[in-house]
């Protein structure tokens, strides 16, 4: 499945595709360069669900937590880019959020690949040479 995003302006209609296609589904890896727009979506994606909170990449945090004041739950967003040992995965708790029935959107998944449920999707960003970028969504 891909989502093509042409430009800026088209990233809430990609945000909600995307959604739409959630499907049951709440661990969300995401590949992609540095500067391949993984935060940007996720931001907007979390808007489109109905966060109200400042979205922001939590590089240094690992993980931040933001509200979804509709329904009482949270959507988790962590960046493992920092991440030099699995045991920093495990220190911070990872099983209580992947576990925790709340969509979690995972940037630099490939440093802790072998933690990942097995029922993971995997999404790759893409950038174009015009800019445009390509979400391919891997289903197991």
């Amino acid at each position: 499945m891909e989502i093509k995003i042409q430009s800026l302006q088209q990233l809430d209609q990609a945000a909600r595709e995307f959604i739409r296609l959630m499907s049951g589904h709440t661990i969300f890896a995401f590949y992609g360069g540095m500067g391949a727009g993984k935060t940007t979506f996720i931001k907007a994606v979390c808007e489109q669900m109905g966060v109200t909170d400042i979205i922001t990449s939590p590089s240094f945090a690992i993980i931040n937590e933001y509200a979804l004041p509709q329904s009482g739950r949270s959507i988790y967003h962590f960046d493992f880019y920092r991440i030099k040992k699995l045991s920093e995965v495990y220190d911070i708790g990872y099983e209580d959020y992947f576990y925790s029935g709340n969509p979690c959107f995972l940037e630099w998944p490939e440093l802790i690949e072998e933690l990942l449920p097995e029922d993971t999707v995997r999404i790759h960003l893409s950038v174009n040479p015009d800019e445009s970028r390509v979400l391919s969504l891997n289903y197991k």
